[in-house]
């Protein structure tokens, strides 16, 4: 069983300055590939200066997280991928026991692990957490981390389970699941693309896991800061994405207009604490979606005659903004149990 570590770069000199080394000390027999996406820094000079062995892929252009994936796996030979942030610290076994995991599981597409702040340890980080899920109206969120709101690591969270989605930033995926999903949707660009795939390989009847026997510590925001109006743009045209060619039972105009209500009470409560320009982007990604509304309406054909027993359980549905905001839900544990269905 051959496993590729892929790090996608995109001027990241001083990740892989950080991190690198940790990641070929504990790969663990795996082939450690760095994918350039058209960096404008000095990232490939300095890999080859420092780093001869590690195999690079240089991309062309930029394109984005998913479009920069699909491209880099496609010339990479293996039976399962990596998929590692350049700003993520591994630890020791990490790889091991995530192989374990999807070895013990051959009905499971990928895993993840649990996913730790890198400046704070002790709480687990928003990318991600010990795994995702995401709710009726297309928010997504994880046990250890609901919205803005992190959870302290006290055990809690130390099993192995079924989960919605995992985290794009530290992802193990069996390489012929990933090809027979169609890899990213590359116009997603990037954010929620993992989200996309996983619901994806769910419609064609495979599992989603994490295991907190293997575990790492992310930075996050390495090319994209969690403060950035880019990012809220991403973040609110990519879910409206996602969710209207996914969501199996229930799309309608009705759901839609439910959502962009939300989504106007998210853009208010950006305008109210002073984020002006997150408003701003709210509004920018409702146009961007309807634009291109017709083509997601026809994925989302395509992808209805094409699935094959779908394994759609886990959807969280209720409102986990209502949850959070409303009833001040902070942590996973206080959620409806029922409502995971």
């Amino acid at each position: 069983m051959r496993t590729a570590i892929v790090i996608l770069n995109w001027n990241g000199r001083s990740w892989l300055e950080r991190f690198l080394p940790g990641v070929i000390q504990h790969r663990d027999g795996a082939d450690v590939i760095v994918a350039d996406n058209r960096s404008t820094d000095d990232s490939l000079v300095w890999l080859e200066h420092n780093h001869p062995s590690v195999q690079r892929i240089a991309l062309p252009v930029n394109l984005g997280f998913a479009g920069g994936y699909n491209a880099a796996l496609a010339e990479v030979n293996a039976d399962r991928y990596v998929l590692l942030n350049s700003d993520v610290e591994v630890t020791s076994g990490w790889l091991n026991a995530m192989n374990d995991y999807l070895d013990r599981n051959p009905d499971m597409a990928a895993c993840q692990p649990k996913v730790l702040s890198h400046g704070d340890p002790k709480k687990f980080e928003h990318a991600g957490a010990a795994g995702g899920f995401i709710d009726r109206n297309g928010y997504p969120f994880c046990r250890g981390r609901i919205f803005e709101r992190t959870e302290e690591d006290l055990g809690q969270y130390d099993d192995e389970m079924e989960i919605f989605w995992a985290t794009g930033a530290c992802l193990l995926i069996r390489a012929d699941a990933f090809h027979e999903a169609g890899g990213f949707d590359a116009d997603l660009f990037a954010h929620m693309e993992e989200i996309d795939l996983c619901w994806r390989l769910r419609r064609m009847g495979w599992r989603i896991g994490y295991t907190s026997h293997a575990k790492v510590l992310h930075v996050g925001g390495g090319s994209l800061g969690y403060g950035s109006p880019r990012k809220t743009y991403l973040n609110f045209r990519n879910s409206l994405i996602v969710l209207t060619k996914n969501l199996h039972n229930g799309w309608s105009w009705w759901w839609l207009f439910r959502r962009l209500v939300l989504d106007a009470f998210a853009a208010g409560k950006f305008l109210v604490e002073g984020h002006a320009a997150h408003t701003w982007e709210v509004g920018r990604a409702h146009r961007a979606f309807f634009r291109r509304l017709p083509h997601v309406i026809r994925q989302r054909r395509e992808l209805m005659h094409t699935e094959r027993s779908p394994n759609l359980n886990g959807m969280y549905h209720r409102s986990i903004a209502y949850d959070r905001f409303i009833l001040g839900w902070k942590r996973f544990v206080q959620l409806d149990r029922d409502a995971f269905r």
